[in-house]
């Protein structure tokens, strides 16, 4: 494989395929000075060009006759952004289908319906009276039990890109699980909707895996969920009889708003592309004692605490000039999660251009700074839960810039670079 590397700011790598044998890696260094902010909290550069007319897999997979699953008994780990391109349920295409019989269906986090905080109880369909078993309730896998009488499985939820949205360690688990059973399962896979180019932050370290981080992948991984299972499947040795069906008119460079699908919120806190281009740098903090704006308007575009200095944070952020991004001053209120009820002060995150954007060296430049500023309150041990790398603590500590510590995690990134291609579907 063939790799040309331009000099770019560390720790944050594009990535655009251009043939089987050659990728370019761009590692950002430099930008132009972002605009000024808008007073919209959504970013200037968040519509799309002319729609690409995606067709995902579920569309792909019915014209191919539902190969290799046709005839057989199946059961559907789904939510409600499991949707043909027409915006019918999975589940209501599956059910209409006589060529495969849904029996099953499983939720993830948050429920069938995607609203659900919280552990998950197993109910049943309102529309079918199929079983619809929980995977985020006493078990996150599926058991035996629940896989009896299938001959096979199906994988359909949109991700959004991030390491830490624990809908991929549910398509893992399942996969492990058909494999306990030998069962085939197949990926109906969705465009990553913070597009697929984009390669950012550091790699999960194996101390670290847990259902937020299933394996050792960067915060921002750029890739869609049926690559991930490939990966998932040889690297983490899973041995899976498995099959993905791609969805086709999608790009690796393409958003989400230039799909022409619909947006459903992928859990209730993601409610726009915004914040799902921002949850990988701002979603580490919310292990710690900052409020990232669940119970707000703006989750994931905001965050703040009772003890901050708004005004403060939002001039040492400026004057670090992350690229595509400004911070205003803001109170606000969260309902729920971490200090619901108390007035806390924060910043607005806005975006000004998202493709210069660079998660991971926004997430440890705000860790950074929040330390800096706060470090007596702010409960800098519980970070490295999301953020994936335990000796972050005492490279904070130590005084490290943020570009020290990019740097420092920047071969592991090149590395899963090398790996990540191996695995990748679209161009």
């Amino acid at each position: 494989m063939v790799q040309v590397r331009a000099p770019k700011r560390a720790g944050d790598s594009r990535v655009l395929g251009v043939s089987a044998l050659a990728v370019l890696l761009f590692i950002s260094i430099a930008a132009a000075p972002p605009a000024a902010p808008v007073p919209s909290r959504l970013s200037v550069n968040l519509r799309g060009g002319q729609a690409s007319g995606a067709r995902v897999g579920i569309d792909v997979w019915r014209q191919r006759g539902f190969a290799p699953l046709a005839g057989k008994r199946i059961g559907l780990i789904s939510n409600l952004t499991g949707r043909d391109s027409r915006g019918r349920l999975t589940a209501q295409v599956l059910r209409a289908e006589p060529a495969v019989e849904l029996v099953a269906i499983f939720s993830p986090e948050h429920g069938f319906q995607g609203v659900e905080e919280g552990s998950v109880e197993s109910t049943s369909d309102e529309a079918s009276g199929l079983p619809i078993h929980s995977l985020y309730g006493e078990t996150r896998r599926p058991t035996g039990e629940m896989l009896a009488g299938l001959e096979g499985l199906v994988f359909d939820i949109q991700d959004i890109g991030t390491r830490f949205y624990t809908y991929a360690t549910t398509m893992a688990y399942a996969m492990e699980e058909a494999a306990a059973h030998g069962l085939p399962i197949v990926v109906l896979d969705r465009p990553n909707p913070i597009a697929g180019m984009y390669v950012q932050g550091p790699v999960l370290d194996e101390s670290e895996l847990s259902f937020v981080g299933y394996a050792p992948i960067p915060l921002r991984h750029g890739m869609t969920m049926g690559e991930l299972a490939r990966y998932f499947n040889e690297e983490r040795g899973i041995g899976a009889d498995l099959t993905v069906i791609e969805a086709t008119g999608w790009r690796r460079a393409d958003w989400y708003d230039a799909t022409g699908l619909q947006w459903v919120n992928p859990s209730p806190n993601m409610r726009n592309l915004a914040q799902a281009t921002l949850y990988p740098a701002v979603g580490p903090l919310e292990t710690t004692n900052v409020s990232v704006g669940r119970g707000t308007d703006t989750p994931f575009e905001w965050f703040g605490a009772p003890w901050i200095d708004a005004r403060r944070l939002a001039e040492e952020l400026n004057d670090a000039d992350l690229p595509g991004l400004r911070f205003v001053p803001r109170d606000r209120t969260p309902e729920a999660s971490v200090h619901a009820g108390e007035l806390c002060h924060g910043v607005d995150l806005i975006l000004t251009d998202r493709d210069a954007f660079a998660a991971g060296l926004t997430a440890i430049t705000l860790a950074a700074t929040l330390h800096e500023l706060h470090g007596e309150t702010w409960e800098i041990e519980r970070f490295p839960r999301l953020w994936g790398r335990p000796e972050v603590v005492d490279q904070l500590r130590s005084g490290l810039s943020p570009t020290e510590i990019a740097a420092a995690w920047q071969p592991d990134l090149t590395a899963f670079l090398e790996i990540r291609e191996r695995y990748l579907l679209y161009e």
